[in-house]
């Protein structure tokens, strides 16, 4: 275990060993990874401990530099533990890299299917008690995805918590994959009619760039492959406070005057380049829509939902916009089949992410009858218009969960929690002890 210090704070490295699969505790073990954070000058106070879950999935758990955004405020409160869910950061890595050691891809199926949500919060559990002791709870506060676990949390052992907090994360608890993305399609539109008002000009800029790519082959400086599919996929930053911003000064530097012509910039690849590559994160891409499977809710296979019910959306069809006058639309977080051809570091995962869209039968994430005699504080931040996160499911959700208090607010987009400097926290806080 080492420890080390950082501006106003003290850090602890943790490791512990759970079962790959919590249903077969005497079968193989994984290394899970989490890092204390305390203030400094309170290592030895006895604090109330907060887990933090990250979004994703495939996410790992935010490095800190100190007091810095959300932590700030938290650690006025409490001793802070951020986890590496499994799969990621520090916790037995799954990549392109590290998941051929589990064979073919049918065995590194089989072997991710044990990184849901329920495994996270099963983790979560074996971490409290030997940390904690049996007995001693603590409290919980998920972002995006981390929000869809603390859910799994107050459905299957809420026994665990004293309190939770979620910000931007209160999934659809009788949602299919399919359902999520029929939502999300238009909620994406919306962002594009946004960024096209705010930058009118970049109209023709995306016009022009959507069309070189539709007559010419374009590499990313690593070798993907930039395709228009690919170029509307960085659409995901619309969803942030700043990614509207960050995506018009992308495009604006796109093309320089080569010796053949014009062509894209260094600058604009690998700019797009950063957005685009699930090699930081492959999980991401892999276990995407995986997250919504839930038998009870449909026993299908996910089967690639986002890129079925596209068709159904055709503003998002860029050849349809070239052939016309209109803007060519930029997609949200959806993923595609395409993705995992187009990127080097999900190339070789193609398989095994086909398997996991056609698994069936994937066991339920959440318990509505638990959630709706919850009785844990529990609050929740819902950000209208989110991007990433159905408002009209996050709204239906919080009425199904017993006691929920929830902060509907336009003041954020679904990054709140991280550029909020601890307001979106210190809000949520005040909701569960009833001081708003």
């Amino acid at each position: 275990m080492s420890v080390f210090r950082q501006p106003g704070t003290v850090l602890t490295d943790h490791t512990f060993s759970v079962p790959l699969d919590h249903d077969d505790p005497a079968g193989e073990r994984i290394e899970v990874y989490a890092r204390e954070v305390v203030a400094a000058g309170r290592e030895r106070d006895d604090l109330p401990w907060l887990l933090f879950l990250q979004g994703g999935p495939g996410g790992k758990a935010g490095r800190p530099m100190g007091r810095d955004s959300w932590l700030n405020r938290a650690l006025d409160d409490y001793r802070v533990l951020l986890l590496d869910q499994r799969g990621t950061g520090r916790s037995a890595p799954a990549n392109r890299q590290t998941l051929p050691v589990r064979g073919d891809a049918k065995a590194q199926a089989e072997y991710l299917a044990h990184f849901r949500a329920d495994s996270i919060v099963r983790d979560a559990e074996l971490i409290r008690n030997e940390l904690l002791g049996k007995g001693n709870k603590w409290s919980v506060l998920g972002q995006s995805f981390g929000g869809f676990c603390t859910l799994t949390y107050l459905s299957f052992a809420p026994e665990g918590l004293n309190e939770a907090f979620i910000t931007g994360g209160l999934a659809g608890l009788r949602s299919s994959a399919e359902d999520v993305y029929r939502a999300a399609y238009p909620r994406v539109e919306r962002k594009n009619d946004a960024y096209y008002e705010r930058y009118p000009q970049d109209v023709a800029v995306v016009r022009r760039i959507a069309r070189h790519l539709a007559e010419n082959e374009v590499r990313l400086p690593a070798g993907g492959r930039l395709t228009v599919e690919a170029f509307q996929a960085l659409g995901t930053l619309l969803g942030s406070a700043a990614g509207p911003h960050s995506l018009h000064y992308l495009v604006e530097e796109a093309f320089v005057e080569g010796v053949a012509g014009p062509e894209l910039s260094d600058t604009f690849l690998t700019g797009a380049q950063a957005h685009l590559s699930f090699s930081g994160g492959p999980l991401y891409a892999v276990m995407h829509e995986s997250i919504y499977g839930q038998r009870s809710v449909s026993p299908a296979c996910t089967g690639w939902a986002a890129e079925a019910v596209r068709a159904d959306f055709p503003r998002c069809d860029a050849s349809a916009a070239l052939a016309t006058d209109a803007p060519v639309l930029f997609t949200g977080e959806m993923i595609y089949p395409w993705m995992f051809s187009t990127d080097p570091a999900l190339a070789p995962l193609a398989e095994t992410a086909r398997l996991l869209a056609l698994r069936e039968d994937w066991p339920d994430l959440y318990d509505p009858r638990r959630l709706a005699v919850n009785e844990v504080p529990v609050a929740a931040a819902i950000y209208h218009d989110d991007m990433y996160v159905d408002t009209a499911d996050s709204v239906e959700t919080a009425r199904a969960v017993r006691g929920m208090r929830t902060w509907v607010t336009n003041e954020y987009e679904h990054d709140g929690l991280r550029v909020g400097g601890g307001k979106v926290l210190d809000r949520l806080i005040a909701l569960v002890r009833g001081q708003v």
